[in-house]
Order: C-alpha cells, then structure tokens, then sequence
C-alpha cells in the first residue's frame, strides 16, 4: 500500500483549474481565503510578486510555481502592493465568464504575465499531520524541478495542455494537477523539518510498516504492543520512534485516521452509521457517534444531512 495515495485519496483531494491569465502592467489582484483548500499559481511567461498575508514577499520568475496550503489570502501583481482590487471585481471588470483566458490590460502579448492558476481541495473536515506540516508556501523553480524530471514533465504537460484547450478545462488537466501536487509532497521539495520527518516516516522500515497497517487494516484492534510487535520493535522504541517522525503517538495517530476514514464512509449513503462505526474499528455505534461528535462537533447523522 502507498501511504500518501491513501491518505490523500481519503481526504478526497480535488484539483480545480481556474483560468489561464494574460496580465499586462499595471495590473494587481487579490485572492480571497478559501478553507480547506491550497491554491497555486504557475508563472508561464513574464514575472509577478506574491504577498503573502504573513507579511512575505515572493517574485516569480518564468517557470516558477508557488503553492499556498490553507488557502491563505495573497496579493499578486506586476510590482510590490500592499493593496489590491478583490479577484470577483477583477473578473467581473474583465468580462470573464469562467472560459478562455483572463485577459487585464492590453499591451505587448510577448511581455505579458501568462499565470495557470487552481487550487487543490479536501474534503470538510479532513485533517493529517502532513498537512499540518505544510509550510506557508512554497516555490519550486524550473532549475529546481530539472533533478525531478517526473515532476518538471508533469508541469509541462500540464502547461501543454491548458494552451492547447483555452475553452475549456478538461478533466485530463485537473487530473494533472492532481497529480503534481502529490508528486510534490512526496519529493519534499522545499518542505519544512517536520514535513520531512514525516516523509521519512513513510520510507522507514518499521513505522512506514505500521502506518501501512493502520491504513490498510483500521478497523483491527490495534495496540501499540502489538504493532511493536508486528514491525519487530519493543513497545516504548516503536512508540517514542513513531511520535519522533510523525509527531504524534500511534494511538492518537489511529484514532484520528480512524475517524477521516469514516467522513469517506459515510459520504456513501449506502452506508450506515453502524456500518461506519464497525469499519473504523468502534464496537459499538454510540462510541463511535461519541468520538465523531468529539472531535468534529456534530453527529454521524449531522454530518451526513449537512453534506447532502
């Protein structure tokens, strides 16, 4: 079992593209915050400034990439702002009806800012450690990405693709973002301490084993004795070694893997609270309603009429 794929297909990641833009100075617009979601921007040709509402300014170059995790609001433009026209007012200005390209300004087509942008989403509620690891941003370069060819080749084909369609977004493209943003988490590109930890954790021979268990088989009655077990190590090394990579202990970590795994489940209205609850490793639906209710704030039952 891959461990990424799993835990990113459980939290149900979703690409969406937006737009391809043909920007020419001056022009400036500002992105709203969206929860649960990591917006991104791809500079094609030309160059712009990112603020970042944590004070940072960053210049993107032709080529390079940022990713926003949490959906942070930020300003891009052709020169440092600090102020912004909001990105509905940008659109509406523009004449954009959600086809083609995002055009602001006229000029020079051969020196205008040519911008993919998106977003990645997770289901309401999802939540894992190596999200919670995600810097505030991060930005990958072309000469940066030219040691990973599988993840340049990716950009390309996904950049490829969005001049080749500029009516319409096609699900190949969406498919393809997808597809970058895992690559990207797992290299590790620019990635902080404790996401690197983390990473190592999946590739490690003993922990990366017991996640793979916990994940493949969440509904045993693990301990964490025998977990050691399985993976050869004594109780207290596996536990102090998981709590070192991952950062939590391996209960807390099934516990709430558990209960991600039961927002999937009960999205599936075939599938009852009863059934979710013995799918997670509960005995008994009233422990799993409680658990479910304690940690997300409402019941199965809500949860499930708040999604329909």
């Amino acid at each position: 079992m891959n461990v990424l794929d799993d835990i990113l297909s459980t939290l149900n990641l979703k690409g969406a593209l937006y737009f391809r833009t043909d920007f020419n100075s001056p022009w400036a617009v500002k992105v709203p915050d969206l929860e649960q979601a990591a917006r991104f921007h791809l500079c094609v040709q030309g160059g712009c400034d990112v603020a970042i509402e944590n004070g940072d300014t960053v210049e993107l170059s032709q080529g390079d990439l940022i990713l926003i995790p949490r959906g942070r609001s930020h300003i891009l433009a052709d020169k440092p702002v600090s102020q912004a026209p909001p990105l509905e007012s940008v659109l509406a200005d523009a004449g954009y009806e959600g086809e083609g390209v995002l055009s602001v300004g006229r000029g020079n087509p051969d020196a205008s800012t040519q911008l993919i942008c998106g977003h990645f989403t997770f289901r309401r509620g999802a939540d894992h450690p190596i999200l919670r690891a995600l810097p505030d941003y991060l930005v990958t370069s072309s000469a940066m990405r030219a040691r990973e060819v599988w993840l340049d080749e990716i950009l390309r084909l996904l950049t490829r693709h969005m001049f080749d369609n500029e009516s319409e977004l096609t699900s190949t493209a969406t498919k393809l973002s997808e597809i970058f943003f895992i690559e990207l988490i797992r290299l590790g590109i620019g990635q902080t301490p404790q996401m690197q930890s983390i990473l190592s954790a999946f590739t490690d021979r003993q922990i990366g084993r017991a996640l793979e268990l916990m994940h493949k088989d969440a509904e045993q009655p693990w301990t964490v004795a025998s977990m050691a077990s399985e993976v050869g190590m004594s109780r207290s090394s596996f536990a102090d070694r998981f709590r070192e990579l991952i950062g939590i202990g391996p209960m807390s970590y099934l516990s709430e893997w558990r209960l991600q795994k039961a927002l999937a489940l009960l999205e599936d209205e075939r599938c009852s609270v009863q059934q979710a609850a013995a799918g997670t490793g509960y005995l008994s639906a009233a422990a799993f309603t409680r658990a479910f209710t304690a940690r997300f704030g409402h019941s199965p039952r809500e949860f499930r009429r708040n999604a329909g």
